[in-house]
C-alpha cells in the first residue's frame, strides 16, 4: 500500500481523525504552516524539552497532583505510594507556611473480587479500606466518545475531603471509574486497571481522567481557585500536557478561547513523574476515538502539527502517537515542563539505553542535557517500614502462638529470636493443613516441610527471602539459578544450609519454575531441598513475618526504577542482595548496608561496572551468583561484620523529609524548576 502524507486528504477533509486512520500506512511529514498558532504547536515540543519557557516565581506553591493510584485509596504499586506520601510529607513540612499539594484522583466504585470501593453520599471508602468524609463541591460535563463514536456529555462530580494533612479531590463518574469487571476482563487486570462492565479499558479510563483534570483546571481558573503547579503521576495523567499546552492554542486559532484565558492555562507548569517507562498507555484499536475524544473538533489540526523534537527514532515523530498507536505517556515526555524519574541511576539508564528508555531514550537524553529531566529517589515513611510494635502485636495475634519481637539496630538478638519463631511458624504451616488454611488460605504452597527438628540453631542458619511479585522483572529465574549453583558448590562444606523462602502474587509459570528449583536442589542435597519454601500468593502478615526474620533479601531485578522493597527489607535488617540497576544503585551501598552485583547487563551489553569485570562475569546470572555467594560467605565467616551491615541498613533513613532528602529536592524543583 502506498504511503500517505500526514497532510493528505485523509486529514484535511475533517476536523476529526477518521476512524481507524492509523491502520493505513502513512509517513509523518510537516510543512511550515501559514497560521502562527499551528507553528506554535509545531515548535512546542522543542521549546518544552529545551526548557525555553521561564519558570514562574511562585512565592507559595499550591500544586495539584493528578494520580490514578494512591496508596490511601487505590494502590497497585510504588506510584500509589508517592501519590499519598509526597503530598502528606510536603503538607506536613510546609503547610504552616501556606503551601500545599492537593491530590486529585478518581473516585472508584465497585468490587473486582480483590479490590472493593464504595460511596454512600458522604463517606467514601477506597479499595485500601481507608474511609474519608467528603462533600460535593462541583459538577461539570466532559465530552467524550462512546464505543459507537458518538460524543456524550459525561457528568463529573467533584468531592473534597481531608485525610491526614492532605486535601483530596475525587472525580466521580459511574461509567469510567466503575471497577466492576467485564466478563472478558483479562485475569491479570485488577483494581483501577480492569476492563469494566461498560467495556472501558485502562487507557480509555485514564484518557478520560486526563480530560476531566484539564476541564477542572480550566474551570478553577475561571473561579480563581486554580493551582499554580501541576504534578502528573506517571502515564495515567500524561494526556494532560497536550490538553494544557496544545488545546488552548487550537481554540484561540478558531476563535473559541481568548488569548488571556489560553495564556493562564498554558502558563501553569507541569511536572511529570515517570516510573517504569515500559508502561506507557497504548491503545492501537481506539487510537482515533481517544484522540478525537480528547481534542474534539480540533483533533486533526493538533495532530498534524504535533511535531516531536527532532530525534533519531522514526517511530516518535508525532507527540500523540508512537508509530501508529495512541501512546498516553508520549504527550508528557514531549510537552511537560519538567520530567522526574524515581532515581538518579534510572535517569541515566533511560537516557542512554534503548532497552530502558524505549522510544523516548533520545528525547530524555536531550532533556537531561538541557536540565528539564531529573532523578529523585522515591522517599518512604520510615515509621511505616521499621519493626513496628503495633504491627508485630497484630501479627502475633493473627498467627496465634508466635512471639515475634520488636528489634532495633542495637538489639539484633531479638531478630535472631524472630528467626527461631519463623522456623516454628513455617514448620507448623507445613505439618498442620488446617492451620495453613486458616492463616494463609489463599496462598498456594509447594511441599512445605517441617524443619523444626533439624533447624534448632537459628543464629547459624541464614534465612534468605524474596517476597516480590512473581513477574519476569523481578528475576526469580536468576535467583533460582544462583541457588542451584550455591548448592552445587557448598553442599558438604560444613555450612548450615540456608533457608530460602521465595514467592509472591503473580505468574503461575514462574511459580512452576520455583517448584522445579526445590526439586532440583533436593536432588543435589535432600537436606538443602527441605529448606526451600516456595509459594504463590500474598498475605501481608505472612510477608511481614518473613522480613522480620530474614537475613538476606533477594532482588535480582532486570530493572527497578526505584524499588521500595529493598527499603522495607533494610529497615528490618534484611540485607538486600541486588542487581546494580535503577534505584538499587542509589539506595544500597555495596558491602556497607547490602550487596550489589559488580556489573549489570542489558541487551547483551554491560551498562554498569567496569569492562574488565564485565568480561570476566559475562552475564547477569554469573554476576548475581557471585554476589549471592559473597553475601552468604559474609554471613558464615564474618558474623560481626554482617551484624554491623545490618545495623547500618536499619539506620539508613529514606524518609521524605530527612535533611537534603527527596522532599527538599521536590521543593526546589517546584519553586525553581531545577534541583
Amino acid at each position: 500500500m502506498p504511503k500517505a502524507k500526514i497532510n493528505s486528504d485523509i486529514l484535511q477533509s475533517t476536523t476529526l481523525l477518521p476512524s481507524k486512520f492509523n491502520k493505513k500506512k502513512f509517513a509523518i511529514t510537516y510543512t511550515i504552516p501559514s497560521s502562527p498558532y499551528a507553528l506554535e504547536i509545531q515548535n512546542l515540543g522543542k521549546n518544552q524539552c529545551f526548557g525555553r519557557n521561564p519558570w514562574p516565581h511562585n512565592q507559595k506553591i499550591h500544586a495539584w497532583m493528578f494520580s490514578a493510584e494512591t496508596a490511601t485509596f487505590m494502590k497497585a504499586g510504588g506510584l500509589g505510594m508517592i501519590a499519598s506520601e509526597l503530598p502528606e510529607a510536603f503538607n506536613r513540612r510546609f503547610g504552616a507556611n501556606g503551601e500545599n499539594i492537593t491530590v486529585v484522583t478518581p473516585m472508584y466504585i465497585g468490587d473486582t473480587g480483590k479490590k472493593k470501593a464504595s460511596f454512600d453520599g458522604s463517606v467514601y471508602q477506597g479499595a485500601e479500606h481507608q474511609k474519608i468524609n467528603v462533600s460535593k463541591i462541583k459538577e461539570y460535563f466532559v465530552p467524550f466518545m462512546n464505543n459507537d463514536e458518538e460524543f456524550i456529555n459525561y457528568k463529573v462530580e467533584v468531592y473534597a475531603g481531608h485525610c491526614g494533612n492532605t486535601r483530596y479531590l475525587f472525580l466521580a463518574n459511574d461509567h469510567f471509574f466503575d471497577i466492576a469487571p467485564h466478563k472478558d476482563n483479562p485475569p491479570a487486570q485488577d483494581g483501577c486497571y480492569i476492563m469494566n462492565r461498560h467495556s472501558v479499558n485502562e487507557v480509555e479510563r485514564f484518557a478520560f481522567f486526563s480530560k476531566s483534570a484539564y476541564e477542572l483546571v480550566r474551570l478553577s481558573i475561571l473561579d480563581n481557585v486554580a493551582p499554580n503547579m501541576i504534578i502528573a503521576n506517571d502515564w495515567h495523567s500524561a494526556a494532560i500536557s497536550g490538553l494544557m499546552k496544545y488545546l488552548p492554542v487550537a481554540l484561540v486559532d478558531k476563535g473559541l478561547m481568548s488569548e488571556d484565558e489560553a495564556d493562564k492555562i498554558r502558563s501553569i507548569p507541569i511536572i511529570h513523574i515517570a516510573h517504569h517507562l515500559g508502561y506507557q498507555g497504548w491503545d492501537y484499536e481506539n487510537t482515533a476515538r481517544i484522540l478525537n475524544s480528547l481534542y474534539e473538533q480540533n483533533t486533526a489540526f493538533v495532530f498534524k502539527n504535533a511535531k516531536s523534537i527532532k530525534n533519531s527514532n522514526p517511530r516518535a515523530l508525532n507527540t500523540l502517537i508512537v508509530n501508529d498507536c495512541y501512546n498516553q505517556a508520549s504527550c508528557n515526555f514531549h510537552l511537560a515542563d519538567r520530567i522526574v524519574t524515581v532515581s538518579k541511576n534510572y535517569l541515566e539508564e533511560v537516557s542512554k539505553e534503548l532497552g530502558f528508555g524505549h522510544d523516548f531514550r533520545d528525547i530524555l537524553k536531550i532533556r537531561k542535557d538541557h536540565r528539564t529531566f531529573f532523578g529523585i529517589v522515591n522517599g518512604y515513611d520510615k515509621n511505616l517500614i521499621s519493626p513496628n510494635a503495633a504491627k508485630i502485636k497484630d501479627i502475633n495475634a493473627f498467627f496465634g502462638d508466635t512471639d515475634f519481637k520488636v528489634f532495633t539496630p542495637n538489639s539484633l538478638a531479638d531478630k535472631t529470636h524472630n528467626k527461631a519463631e519463623f522456623i516454628k511458624l513455617i514448620s507448623r504451616i507445613a505439618k498442620d493443613k488446617a492451620y495453613k488454611n486458616t492463616v494463609i488460605p489463599l496462598i498456594e504452597t509447594y511441599h512445605f516441610e517441617d524443619i523444626s527438628s533439624d533447624s534448632t540453631n537459628a543464629a547459624k542458619i541464614p534465612i534468605v527471602c524474596a517476597t516480590s511479585r512473581l513477574v519476569e522483572q523481578k528475576g526469580y529465574d536468576i535467583a533460582a539459578q544462583s541457588i542451584i549453583e550455591w548448592t552445587k558448590k557448598y553442599t558438604g562444606k560444613g555450612f548450615e544450609m540456608p533457608i530460602f523462602i521465595l514467592g509472591g502474587a503473580g505468574d503461575t509459570e514462574l511459580f512452576d519454575m520455583l517448584k522445579r528449583l526445590k526439586d532440583s536442589v533436593a536432588k543435589l542435597d535432600k537436606h538443602a531441598g527441605r529448606r526451600i519454601f516456595v509459594f504463590r500468593g500474598y498475605k501481608d502478615q505472612f510477608a511481614y513475618a518473613i522480613q522480620l526474620s530474614a537475613d538476606l533479601y533477594l532482588m535480582p531485578s532486570r530493572f527497578e526504577p526505584c524499588g521500595l522493597t529493598q527499603m522495607e527489607a533494610m529497615a528490618k535488617g534484611a540485607l538486600p542482595v541486588a542487581m546494580s540497576t535503577g534505584g538499587l544503585v542509589d539506595t544500597i551501598d555495596d558491602k556497607i548496608d547490602g550487596f550489589r552485583t559488580e556489573v549489570f547487563f542489558s541487551d547483551n551489553r554491560h551498562v554498569y561496572g567496569n569492562n574488565l569485570t564485565a568480561r570476566r562475569l559475562k552475564n547477569n546470572e554469573n554476576a548475581y551468583t557471585e554476589t549471592l555467594e559473597n553475601a552468604l560467605l559474609t554471613f558464615y565467616e564474618m558474623p560481626n561484620f554482617f551484624a554491623a551491615m545490618q545495623r547500618r541498613a536499619m539506620e539508613k533513613d529514606f524518609s521524605w523529609d530527612v535533611k537534603d532528602g527527596s522532599l527538599e529536592k521536590y521543593y526546589s524543583l517546584l519553586h525553581c524548576g531545577h534541583l
